[in-house]
Order: structure tokens, then sequence, then C-alpha cells
């Protein structure tokens, strides 16, 4: 059996740090490695603990969510087990979190989320086969939508028309049981196809495939 999902907090409020700790380290499948003030800090720590997941905070002192999100997932120290990395923000709707998404980060929460929302998120990402609030992924990019689309890489048509139509309703924000009902298929049949469309994308997971979606015009 392996052992509880890995995490260090960045975060420049040291009374929140507490408060996160505490509930994550109230389960016993989670366990909080490290905790850092600012970005470059918490680039220390990660590399020093090597987590499964990062909580970090958007604006932070000396260097900020965005460029430590950016200097981790670039480290070739870390490529052969990357962390996930969870953006925290107190915007529903933050640029920020849109352009940390692009970078690469796994998703966003807000900093007022439901203790509940926030353990689901943690296994979530690190589970690796879903994503946080792929809807409200969605909506961040509508909402900050204003570049002209690139162009559409190859590689998208390789996909089947029955792989498009799923990559358009995951592009959409719907879950895999919402895909499902809609199309008449089991849970497991979207789940595949869902793989596949990662696979043939080089795309992580559907956060990735949300983004790539709106950065070629295909959402």
């Amino acid at each position: 059996m392996s052992g509880p999902i890995r995490v260090v907090l960045v975060d420049d409020q040291a009374l929140f740090r507490a408060g996160i700790r505490m509930v994550i380290d109230s389960q016993p499948d989670l366990e909080v490695v490290g905790e850092a003030g600012d970005g470059a800090e918490g680039l220390r720590v990660v590399r020093a603990t090597r987590p499964d997941v990062v909580l970090m905070d958007i604006r932070m002192p000396v260097m900020d969510g965005l460029a430590a999100t950016a200097e981790l997932l670039a480290d070739p120290s870390l490529a052969d087990a990357p962390p996930r990395i969870v953006m925290l923000t107190t915007f529903d709707l933050d640029e920020a979190a849109a352009r940390a998404i692009r970078q690469g980060a796994s998703g966003f929460l807000l900093k007022d989320a439901e203790p509940e929302l926030l353990l689901a998120a943690l296994r979530t990402v690190h589970a690796g086969s879903s994503v946080i609030a792929a809807s409200a992924t969605r909506d961040l990019f509508a909402h900050f939508a204003g570049r002209a689309p690139a162009e559409v890489p190859a590689a998208y048509g390789e996909l089947t028309e029955r792989e498009r139509e799923i990559f358009a309703l995951a592009a959409r924000g719907l879950s895999n049981a919402e895909i499902a009902q809609r199309e008449y298929l089991s849970e497991a049949t979207v789940k595949t196809h869902i793989s596949r469309i990662l696979g043939k994308l080089a795309l992580r997971d559907r956060v990735q495939l949300v983004v790539f979606a709106f950065e070629h015009g295909l959402a």
C-alpha cells in the first residue's frame, strides 16, 4: 500500500497555512511535508521534500506563485516525478490563475473553499484521472479569452469523429458521468475515450484539454 499523499503549502500568511495544515493532517491519507512563506522559499522546500501536490498562493512577496510555478514545472530535477500544482486565489475569475494553468498548473481553488472541497481537490489532482472544476476552468478562460487562436496542431486531426465529440464535451467542462449520460455511453467507455484523446494530444489532464481547446479556438 502506498503512503499518504505528500503536500507542500506555499502561502505568505502563517495563520492560513496553520489552518490548512490542520485540515490536511487530520486525514490519514494526506500529509503536509513542508511549508513556505514565499515562492523562492517554496522552490527550496519542494526540491527538498519532493511532494505529490503543491498548494501555491498566487500573490506573495519575494517571488509570486506564477514565477514559482513556472520554475518548478521547468525544473529538470523534478522531471521524473513533477508535483501537481494547485493555485490558491481569492478571486473567482483571476487572470493570474488562468496564466498559471496555461503554464501547467493543475487547477485553482478559492482560499475560502470549504475544507471538504480542499481535501477532495488534493485527492483528485493526485489521482490524475480527473481535475478540479473543469467547468470553473472553462469559465475562467472564457472570461479572459482575448487573443487570436493558435493554429490547430496536426495531432488533433488524428482524433476519430467520436473522440472529437467527446473532446468537445470535455472542453465544455462536462464530467465523465455527464458525457456518459448525454451520449448514452458507460462511464468506463468515456474514460477510455478521454485517455486516448489526452494521449494523442500529449495533454496531461482535463484542465490541459480545456486550455488546449481555448488556445486553438476549439471551445
